[in-house]
């Protein structure tokens, strides 16, 4: 059974309360390793990053790290919620490179009214100065990523229509076709409520690895794996049926949202995948699996 192995026992990354726009939160951030170094885009908060908590402000910051313990930060923000559809700001990023582009997909967050939230798009050459190229869906969605190649002439896109994972295709970053569900939640399940995708998928090789989020009846975040077919993604080949990591330490099951690792971020080394998770939607934590010991066996598959 694929289990992730967490780095440390305390957050790599926590807010800056000497800096107000990451004073209360830094989680839910996206990931990129170049040339030795791990590149962290992490949504940031003023107040916590739940209504309950007020009208709060969301900004997106940058860290850097070639040990994924030791983190430099820019003091200010690299996105912040000056757009119309982001009044509120971007939350919850998710980067891929696809040939010298870094194309990162986020939420953005308006606030004007029930459900304004739609999937944006954002490009780069160095991960510090991003284009705008607005809303991609106009409808409420999140949860998406890009896959880190074109299959064909098309570019591929994973998204959530609540409660599921769906996969589109579009050849201009434009118009998108094909939407179909390829992963749905499972009743009286730890993934009973509503599934979304971690970060992007990387490879492997069998197939593209995707990291998952669930969600079950008493609200608890955990994240599950599942293998779909590198030609046809749509497909899924295998579903580990447990999760491969749930919420155990104090800053995991202790937040602004209680029970939750959620993660936007699957990076892959050499001989590890990496994925950079959110405890409890306040801090920031780490852990890893080994190529080798990703196997799924029959044993645990769901299909």
């Amino acid at each position: 059974m694929i289990k992730l192995k967490r780095i440390s026992d305390k957050p790599v990354l926590e807010p800056i309360p000497e800096h107000p726009w990451e004073a209360a939160a830094v989680f839910n951030g996206a990931a990129v390793y170049e040339n030795g170094v791990f590149h962290y885009i992490y949504r940031a908060t003023d107040i916590g990053g739940h209504e309950k908590y007020g009208d709060y402000i969301n900004n997106l910051g940058y860290a850097a790290s070639r040990d994924l313990i030791h983190w430099e930060r820019r003091p200010e923000p690299i996105l912040k919620n000056d757009v119309p559809q982001e009044l509120r700001g971007p939350e919850d990023p998710r980067i891929v490179k696809i040939e010298d582009t870094f194309y990162m997909t986020y939420t953005g967050f308006g606030g004007r009214f029930p459900g304004d939230y739609r999937i944006c798009l954002a490009t780069s050459n160095d991960l510090i100065h991003w284009d705008r190229h607005g809303v991609l869906l106009d409808e409420e969605n999140k949860n998406s990523a890009f896959f880190p190649q074109k299959i064909g002439d098309e570019y591929l896109f994973l998204h959530r229509r609540h409660p599921n994972i769906w996969l589109a295709k579009t050849k201009d970053l434009k118009t998108f076709t094909d939407h179909q569900i390829i992963m749905r939640t499972i009743d009286d399940d730890w993934q009973c409520v509503r599934i979304g995708i971690a970060g992007p998928p990387v490879h492997h090789p069998k197939g593209w690895l995707l990291f998952y989020h669930a969600v079950d009846k008493i609200n608890a975040y955990r994240l599950g794996a599942a293998l779909l077919d590198y030609e046809n993604p749509g497909k899924v080949l295998a579903r580990q049926s447990r999760p491969v990591i749930e919420p155990e330490l104090d800053w995991e099951i202790n937040g602004f949202v209680p029970n939750v690792i959620f993660s936007c971020a699957t990076v892959e080394t050499a001989d590890e995948y990496v994925v950079i998770y959110a405890g409890a939607d306040t801090v920031t934590g780490v852990a890893t699996v080994k190529k080798s010991d990703v196997v799924f066996e029959k044993s645990d598959w769901l299909v």
